[in-house]
């Protein structure tokens, strides 16, 4: 493999079944190991939805491992807009579901709001600090990601990339302006610049993360203005700015997942575990381990955050991007988190 790969949004559901294990009788005086306690796991996506090959699809694939190795029942309900969520949340946690997930930061008031109302119901939330929401809900959990230490690596990659080809101008595409997308994009730029001081950043925002028509004019107007390297950080609609830069003969840089699997205009992603995630919150919660009014934060110490294959393209600087990968872990480069 050319590349490092870091282990680093009521509708319809896709999983409506349940999956369950017995121990088989044995011949022999040794007891069975005790099942694992059956419970019941419902996800709700954020607008972005199951299709955006990112953010929401990682978070289902960690309910399906959960699924498939931990023998938990599942559901996932899919919100087309953000009035949704609450609805959704909610039918959840009327069906008695043991742990109900939201995924992104979109749905924080509205995962507040229904905790409150179900205060026997286990709840975890990708993206948002558990401790900031109202009235400090003690059956929350957030799950929290340090990714602009996944941007960074990004970035630094983009910037030996530019500075080896002469290339002065490089950019990225938000979907909307919150905290975990400013958190790639703040590290990107600092990456970019740490490997070439002297390297332009271009930066905008779609305020949209599924039409990735906004996304691909905004690509398409950053590459007019010279950049040859784009980071699409927007979901679904980023799908649109990866497609610009290869329309356009330029580099883009995946988000979330690894998405080099979409063409070798991708020199490489900048990745997050939230499949992970949602899959050890899910296990807690099976052995009674869930800290609720807590969070757990996911980065490279605990391979929660990195970057994904590298492609042949930029595989020349992969040692480079590991030892700078090394110094970030370690907390020798501290990373910022806010765009400037």
């Amino acid at each position: 493999m050319a590349g490092i790969l870091i282990a680093a949004a009521g509708c319809g559901s896709d999983d409506n079944s349940s999956t369950s294990t017995s121990a088989a009788a044995g011949t022999t005086s040794t007891a069975a190991a005790p099942a694992a306690k059956s419970i019941k796991v419902g996800l709700v996506t954020d607008i972005g939805g199951l299709n955006d090959r990112s953010f929401n699809a990682l978070a289902n694939k960690g309910l399906g491992d959960a699924k498939s190795q931990l023998g938990v029942t599942t559901r996932v309900l899919t919100s087309k807009s953000n009035a949704d969520y609450v609805p959704n949340l909610s039918t959840l946690a009327q069906q008695k579901y043991d742990l109900v997930i939201g995924v992104g930061f979109l749905m924080a008031d509205a995962i507040g709001t229904v905790a409150k109302k179900f205060p026997d119901t286990k709840f975890a939330i990708i993206d948002v600090d558990a401790t900031t929401l109202k009235g400090k809900p003690t059956n929350i959990e957030g799950l929290l990601f340090k990714e602009q230490q996944s941007g960074y690596l990004a970035g630094y990659l983009a910037g030996l990339y530019a500075k080896d080809n002469n290339i002065k101008t490089i950019s990225s595409v938000g979907g909307q302006k919150i905290p975990p997308v400013d958190h790639y994009i703040a590290g990107y730029q600092a990456g970019a610049k740490a490997a070439d001081p002297g390297i332009k950043t271009l930066n905008g925002y779609s305020q949209d993360f599924v039409d990735q028509a906004k996304c691909k004019e905004i690509a398409l107007n950053q590459i007019d203005q010279g950049s040859q390297v784009v980071f699409a950080v927007a979901g679904q609609c980023g799908l649109g700015a990866l497609d610009a830069a290869k329309g356009k003969g330029a580099q883009g840089i995946g988000v979330d997942a690894d998405q080099a699997y979409l063409g070798p205009q991708v020199l490489t992603s900048a990745i997050k575990k939230v499949d992970v995630a949602v899959f050890d919150t899910v296990k807690a919660a099976q052995g009674n381990a869930f800290k609720g009014g807590t969070n757990q934060t996911f980065d490279l110490t605990n391979n929660g955050a990195g970057i994904g294959k590298i492609s042949s393209t930029g595989a020349k600087y992969q040692s480079q991007v590991q030892a700078v990968q090394k110094k970030v872990a370690s907390g020798s480069i501290s990373v910022p988190d806010a765009v400037k």
